[in-house]
């Protein structure tokens, strides 16, 4: 099983571009994941990791999310290599994401979309994120 689940803050705002076979959008960030534990006396270390989010997800991401925001990803960890100029043999990994969401808490009036880590929300339709909200005192179907 791959399957990778993030909470972090976007260190960039989200870089897109598109390939050229077939014209598909390609929105890449990074996420300064905090680790969970700080030994005595230290600052909490983090860990800055590569996501790659392709054609409506990364148009999702490169259209609502920005620098110092707070979000959270689900995806799969993929090793990509490659020969660099001098012949030398590079690798990278990354998350490739499936999922995305708001982590940020509702700001009032902001109209940003809240998240509950249990439900998450990601608008599906392109219409603006104020659209979704989920609060863990609503009524759900299941």
């Amino acid at each position: 099983m791959n399957k990778v689940i993030l909470m972090g803050r976007l260190t960039r705002d989200p870089e897109v571009r598109y390939t050229q076979t077939n014209n598909t959008l390609v929105a890449s960030f990074s996420l300064a994941v905090n680790r969970r534990f700080a030994r005595p006396g230290e600052e909490r270390q983090a860990d800055f990791i590569n996501i790659v989010a392709w054609s409506k997800l990364g148009e999702f991401c490169s259209k609502y999310f920005k620098k110092g925001q707070q979000v959270a990803v689900i995806g799969r960890l993929q090793t990509r290599t490659w020969d660099d100029e001098q012949g030398q043999k590079r690798y990278i990994t990354e998350v490739i994401a499936e999922e995305a969401y708001f982590a940020d808490s509702k700001k009032e009036g902001s109209g940003e979309t809240t998240f509950d880590p249990t439900f998450g929300a990601m608008p599906t339709n392109n219409s603006a994120s104020s659209d979704f909200e989920i609060s863990s005192g609503d009524d759900l179907p299941f």
